[in-house]
């Protein structure tokens, strides 16, 4: 009996206390369970932040895989040591390249091409005529055009090319894009600029030797041209060989071996009134012994109106090829900058004789008329190669289209000019 009560009080006590808990639970707020999308948007932070953690390890990563040896297996992960090292590296490189100081273009320097132009930028010259034009003024006059056309055609800039210049100008005036003198100079040389844009100095050492054959007609200054071009190379690095191909002229040829000792060229030459393509010839077989890297051949003046004179030059071309096939490999035209329009109907029977490859105009400072270089670069479609400016061996440019431009028709050169005066 007593057993009985035992149990009982215990069912009792046991109820009581399951009572108490579950009314305990009830007056506690409700937990709140996330819910599918709050689960995926507190978890998307978390992979944000691991892909970010194996993107930054990733370079670190591979900088120390391809540390490693090639015997070791690629699947083998790099050390957290080497990894840090590689990101240390890594990261000491970028601030190197950032505190770099970035090149910077060099200006052009064309004062030596102004004082060889000095004559065609004078009043009375090219530029001078042009400038006085459209200084002081505040708007176009109707006759701008009629007076440009003027300057350019008595500046030997040639009927072909003041027409496609004053074409041009027209026709952006029509659609009234030029509304003041400043914006009408503008244009003008940027027409120029393109007008020029197929000339380029320097010879393109095609093989070795690279032969080059001067042409041109009496006075033009092949040989000097010849003499100032060796220096250059020579200075250059460049071995030549000179060929006295002018065996006409004896002055010619003591002219050439005088170049020949003061730049340290071997000079090839024959006897007086031998035949020229035979020097050339011999010249080409020395360049090939000595390891010469340029034969340089002068010619007798051509008088462009001679058929039978241009016939002899097309022979020596033709013997140059036997002796070495490929030569010559340039043929420059030399050209009298002061021989004005005349030098238009030089080139043009040259160039119908002969693969002219480019044009030398000497004596540029000699002349005020400075615009023979637009008439023949556009005229012709001849490419301009090189300018002489003076009788020293350095006065020899080669030419290229903006320093040209800009040292004649640059308008802000006027105070460059006064400070070099000075």
């Amino acid at each position: 009996m007593e057993f009985i009560y035992v149990l009982l009080a215990l069912a009792l006590a046991v109820g009581a206390y399951f009572l108490f808990s579950r009314k305990k639970e009830e007056a506690l707020p409700p937990r709140e369970q996330p819910t599918p999308s709050k689960q995926k948007s507190e978890r998307a932070p978390a992979a944000s932040k691991a892909e970010s953690v194996k993107t930054r390890a990733a370079p670190a990563a591979d900088q120390a895989a391809a540390d490693e040896p090639a015997t070791r297996p690629s699947t083998r992960p790099p050390p957290p040591s080497r990894r840090a090292d590689a990101a240390a590296a890594a990261a000491a490189a970028a601030i190197k390249t950032a505190e770099r100081p970035s090149a910077s273009p060099k200006p052009r320097d064309v004062s030596n091409l102004r004082r060889g132009l000095a004559k065609s930028r004078e009043a009375e010259g090219f530029f001078g005529r042009l400038r006085a034009l459209f200084s002081g003024k505040k708007e176009l006059s109707p006759d701008l055009v009629a007076q440009i056309e003027d300057v350019l055609l008595t500046s030997d800039v040639g009927v072909e090319t003041t027409a496609a210049l004053l074409e041009h100008l027209k026709a952006t005036l029509a659609k009234g894009e030029l509304t003041d003198p400043e914006r009408v100079w503008s244009e003008l040389r940027a027409e120029c600029l393109k007008m020029l844009e197929g000339s380029a100095g320097a010879l393109e050492l095609s093989g070795k030797p690279t032969v080059v054959l001067m042409v041109g007609v009496n006075g033009a200054g092949k040989t000097t041209t010849i003499g100032k071009l060796a220096t250059k190379l020579s200075a250059n690095g460049k071995k030549c060989v000179l060929a006295a191909g002018d065996t006409f002229r004896a002055a010619a040829v003591q002219q050439l071996v005088v170049w020949g000792e003061r730049v340290g060229c071997e000079v090839v030459r024959g006897k007086d009134g031998a035949d020229p393509g035979s020097v050339v010839f011999d010249a080409i077989k020395k360049a090939q012994e000595v390891g010469a890297d340029v034969v340089l051949a002068d010619t007798a003046g051509r008088l462009h109106t001679k058929s039978n004179l241009m016939s002899e030059m097309k022979k020596i071309a033709k013997t140059a090829e036997k002796a070495l096939p490929g030569a010559p490999h340039e043929i420059l035209l030399v050209v009298d900058s002061t021989n004005g329009q005349n030098a238009f109907a030089q080139a043009k029977e040259f160039k119908e004789a002969l693969p002219l490859t480019g044009i030398v105009l000497t004596k540029l400072d000699g002349t005020a008329k400075g615009g023979v270089v637009l008439g023949v670069a556009n005229g012709l479609r001849i490419p301009v190669r090189y300018v002489g400016l003076g009788e020293r061996p350095d006065d020899l440019h080669e030419f290229s289209p903006e320093d040209f431009v800009e040292a004649l028709l640059g308008r802000e050169s006027a105070g460059a000019e006064a400070s070099t005066s000075s």
